[in-house]
C-alpha cells in the first residue's frame, strides 16, 4: 500500500519515527508520502525522505500558514529528487475568511509553480470547494494532482475527476456517522481515480478512532473501500498503489536512481 498523505514530518513523530515507519512496513504499507505545510515541515519531509528509501516528500504552504510563510522561501527545496509534489496547498475558509484574498493569491502562485516544475499538486479544501474548483479549472489540462481528504459531495467528486484529479479517501470513510456522502462517492467513483490516505496524525480510522493516527492504519481505509465496492482488498491495494505511482512519477524516480 501507498499512504499518499501523512504528516510524519511533525514533532509528534519526533521520537517515534523509526517505529512508525517500521510498523507501516510490517502492515503492508511500503510507501509513504510526507507532506509539507510550511518551510519547516517541508524541510523535515525532505530530511526524512532522504533517510528512508520508501518515504517521499512534498513542498508547499498550507492555507493555514499563508500569513506567516512565503512560498518563495521554499523554492530551493524543489531541487531534491525525493520531492514529488507541490503541497499541501489550497483554500480553507472553515477557520478564517479574513485572509481570503491572500489564500487565493498564494494558492494560484503555487499552482503556477507546479506547472512550471511539471509536478502534481496536493490540494486542501475546506468550506471552499467552489472557489478551489473554479481556480483549478483555469489550468485544466496543464495540471494534475489530488483533492486530499475529499469532503464534498458526489457531484463535486465527479467534477474533480473530470479535471484530471484524484480523490483522496481517509479515515472518515470508516466512521459510522456523517459519512453517507463519502460512501456514495466511493461507490460511484472508479478505483482508477482514488488514492488512499491517513492524514496522520489526524483522522484516525476505526477501530483506533480517538488515538493518534499512523500510516499503518491506511489498511483500514483500503478495507472499507473494498467493502463498499464489493471487491477484493487486493484489487483496492493494487489499483490505488498504481494510481499513486503514476501521479507522483515514482517509477521515474527509481529509474533515475538506478
Amino acid at each position: 500500500m501507498f499512504d499518499t498523505h501523512t504528516h510524519i514530518n511533525t514533532k509528534k513523530y519526533e521520537n517515534i519515527l523509526e517505529n512508525t515507519i517500521t510498523n507501516a512496513k510490517n502492515n503492508g504499507v511500503n510507501k509513504i508520502l510526507a507532506v509539507g505545510m510550511d518551510l519547516e515541515t517541508s524541510k523535515l519531509a525532505i530530511d526524512i525522505a532522504n533517510n528512508y528509501e520508501n518515504v517521499f516528500a512534498t513542498v508547499g504552504i498550507h492555507p493555514a500558514y499563508v500569513n506567516e510563510s512565503n512560498h518563495l522561501d521554499l523554492d530551493y527545496l524543489y531541487n531534491n529528487k525525493k520531492v514529488v509534489a507541490v503541497g499541501e496547498i489550497g483554500l480553507d475558509f472553515y477557520w478564517t475568511k479574513d485572509n481570503k484574498e491572500l489564500q487565493i493569491k498564494v494558492f494560484e502562485e503555487q499552482l503556477q509553480k507546479a506547472i512550471n516544475l511539471n509536478l502534481p499538486v496536493i490540494i486542501h479544501t475546506r468550506n471552499s470547494f467552489k472557489e478551489t474548483y473554479e481556480i483549478v479549472k483555469k489550468y485544466q489540462g496543464r495540471l494534475t494532482g489530488v483533492f486530499h481528504c475529499f469532503s464534498s459531495n458526489l457531484e463535486d467528486a465527479i467534477k474533480t475527476v473530470e479535471l484530471g484529479f484524484y480523490i483522496g479517501i481517509d479515515g472518515p470513510i470508516t466512521f459510522k456517522n456523517n459519512n453517507t456522502e463519502l460512501i456514495k462517492i466511493v461507490k460511484n467513483i472508479d478505483l482508477k481515480n482514488i488514492l488512499i490516505e491517513t492524514d496522520s496524525p489526524y483522522l484516525t480510522p476505526k477501530p483506533f478512532r480517538g488515538k493518534m493516527n499512523e500510516p499503518a492504519n491506511v489498511r483500514y481505509v483500503a478495507e472499507k473501500i473494498a467493502e463498499i465496492k464489493n471487491v477484493d482488498l487486493s484489487e483496492v491495494i493494487k489499483q490505488t498503489t498504481k494510481n499513486a505511482k503514476k501521479l507522483f512519477k515514482i517509477k521515474e524516480w527509481y529509474l533515475w536512481k538506478k
